[in-house]
């Protein structure tokens, strides 16, 4: 090999192989610091595409856990009404009951039906406040039905239905709220009204109970899906860090050697001199 001033060749070599060594600790160093061994396309468009894809799936359960959650919010309200609701009934039936006795003097009946009317307003009371979040499936305002999120597609519903306890028309409760027991009478009509409407309730509650618990799994199970998608994202672009800090020190070394030999190969041009140097 010629010596010239022009041209190191061994400078060159040595000068990219430094050159790459710095390149790859920057890698390095960029999955250090980010934890992720594919942090942008440039990494790997294909891995990356598919880890994006991912994470958009991701986003989108949790809009749908949202929903969901929000279902289960408004089954809860609505189931913990309907018991009560359910429990007024009974009282009722206890006080209509005891109006169907015919030795009750009319002090006593008067009693009775200003505790029976008074239960009716309490009943009353509970519908209208079973609400969360503007929404009430107790009271007849919804309709049929309320849908909400199944899936990340938006293309699925999972439907909590409406079961009206308003009293009188248009709901299960086929009592009125002007309803009296001030004779035995009445008393004995309220009754056949009552034990239909207790077991409409009762019906209603188990309908209500049914899509709560279909709500609350499947609630689980967004859940679960959601911690499997973000497990198989980082299983794609997640880095070894213990890998990483291995492969650090050891760029570090190489580098550090690069420096040396791109030294010595610069001054290697410096033998030169010698050789017109006098004797």
């Amino acid at each position: 090999m010629s010596i010239s001033v022009h041209t190191n060749k061994s400078a060159l070599i040595a000068l990219q192989n430094l050159n790459k060594t710095n390149d790859e600790l920057s890698s390095v160093q960029n999955r250090v610091n980010t934890g992720l061994k594919i942090s942008n396309a440039k990494d790997n468009a294909a891995i990356w595409a598919i880890a994006q894809g991912q994470r958009a799936d991701i986003g989108a359960l949790g809009a749908v856990r949202m929903s969901l959650e929000r279902a289960h919010s408004i089954a809860e309200v609505s189931m913990t009404a309907g018991e009560s609701v359910s429990d007024l009934l009974v009282e009722l039936k206890e006080k209509v009951v005891a109006a169907m006795d015919t030795s009750l003097d009319s002090a006593s009946r008067t009693a009775l039906n200003s505790d029976f009317r008074s239960i009716l307003r309490q009943i009353t009371q509970v519908v209208q406040n079973a609400e969360f979040d503007g929404a009430n499936l107790l009271d007849g305002s919804l309709g049929a039905s309320i849908q909400f999120l199944a899936n990340a597609d938006a293309n699925s519903q999972i439907t909590l239905s409406s079961q009206n306890l308003s009293l009188g028309t248009g709901g299960i409760i086929t009592i009125t709220a002007n309803a009296a027991i001030l004779t035995v009478t009445t008393a004995s009509a309220a009754l056949t009204r009552l034990e239909t409407s207790i077991s409409a309730v009762n019906q209603a509650l188990g309908s209500l109970g049914s899509q709560a618990k279909q709500i609350d799994a499947h609630l689980d199970f967004v859940s679960k899906l959601t911690d499997v998608l973000e497990t198989g994202v980082g299983n794609l672009v997640d880095a070894d860090l213990a890998k990483e800090s291995a492969r650090l020190q050891a760029l570090q070394v190489q580098q550090q050697l690069g420096a040396q030999a791109l030294s010595i190969a610069n001054s290697a041009p410096q033998i030169i001199l010698s050789l017109f140097r006098g004797g």
